[in-house]
């Protein structure tokens, strides 16, 4: 760890919340990141067309989308990697300018590490390139370390890692210089179980301490369980955008699930059975919709009469679900 002793024992108290806004935006401004009406093409493929987001502020943003929608387009426009060919970012509502990059962090797919470099000397590097000071990079690369749970990893060059653990140097680098705006690509990539909770655990710590975060990925599950707000591109074109939640209700179809023992009759008109499966020990589980106008607590009236009920619910569509319907119906 020569680098980290070259520049001394360092006090890391200094590294905490007092620092976390030192650029923060107009807290009146109630989104960090507005797109409107991007439109991108390459010779005859059309990228992206007539595309506008907003990502509030303190959230997690799903970007989802299947290969080749045009999401990775939009995160190289946010980045300014590559120009929209009309549209408009703004950030904290100002018009996307060269210091803007300061204020993001990006952790791509496609992983750039120096495989020949050590790690302590590439995360040191990166964070020069951001603008810290030697003696402030230092500080923040060994709070990382630390985070991470990888203090004895400075010396090892990243050829020498495995692709988990290059992923936390990659994420380290990322996050290194404290932006507010953080995009990030297939963050769980090459992650174990244990690790992918361990970073899922920054990232909403992150967002807990004002951070805006957007969430590129294909593990719908993730975006159940940390997303406040999605948006689906396909075919280039926006087809969802919206709190998750919202998104979820408007999916609703007024379909129950019933796990039950015995047998029942006709139910009436009011009801449909869709499916019904045997489950163990004679018990079986009955799927139904019910007309609208109908409360479910009708038939659910009407099945304790003829069956014994072990769970009753509600079948709300899971953001995958809506995501393969909504794909497959363009």
């Amino acid at each position: 760890m020569w680098f980290l002793e070259k520049a001394g024992r360092l006090d890391l108290s200094s590294y905490g919340r007092k620092d976390i806004f030192a650029h923060s935006p107009n807290p009146t401004n109630l989104n960090v990141l507005e797109a409107h009406h991007i439109f991108k093409s390459y010779a005859r493929h059309e990228a992206l067309k007539d595309v506008s987001i907003a990502i509030p502020r303190q959230t997690i943003f799903g970007l989802l989308g299947p290969n080749g929608a045009g999401k990775t387009t939009l995160i190289r426009i946010i980045n300014q990697i590559i120009e929209p060919d009309s549209g408009s970012i703004l950030i904290n509502g100002e018009k996307l300018q060269p210091k803007h990059i300061g204020y993001i962090g990006y952790l791509p797919e496609e992983r750039g590490l120096y495989k020949k470099m050590k790690v302590g000397e590439q995360l040191l590097y990166l964070a020069r390139l951001k603008g810290l000071s030697r003696h402030e990079a230092v500080s923040r690369i060994q709070h990382w370390f630390a985070r991470l749970e990888i203090s004895g990893w400075s010396d090892k060059k990243v050829e020498d890692l495995s692709k988990g653990m290059q992923q936390k140097i990659q994420f380290i680098a990322t996050v290194v210089h404290d932006p507010d705006l953080i995009i990030l690509d297939e963050p769980f990539s090459g992650f174990d179980p244990i690790n992918a909770n361990l970073i899922k655990g920054e990232i909403m710590e992150m967002r807990d301490r004002g951070k805006s975060i957007i969430f590129s990925t294909h593990r719908m599950e993730s975006v159940e369980e940390i997303c406040s707000h999605i948006a689906l591109i396909n075919k280039a074109e926006k087809v969802l955008d919206g709190p998750k939640n919202e998104i979820k209700n408007q999916f609703r179809s007024n379909t129950y699930e019933v796990m039950h023992t015995g047998t029942f009759s006709d139910l009436g008109l009011s009801y449909q059975l869709v499916k019904q499966t045997p489950l163990e020990d004679g018990f079986f589980s009955a799927v139904f919709t019910i007309e609208p106008g109908i409360s479910p607590n009708q038939l659910l009236h009407e099945l304790i009469q003829q069956v014994e009920v072990h769970a009753f619910q509600e079948k709300i569509p899971s953001i995958n679900e809506i995501f393969i319907a909504e794909v497959q119906k363009q």
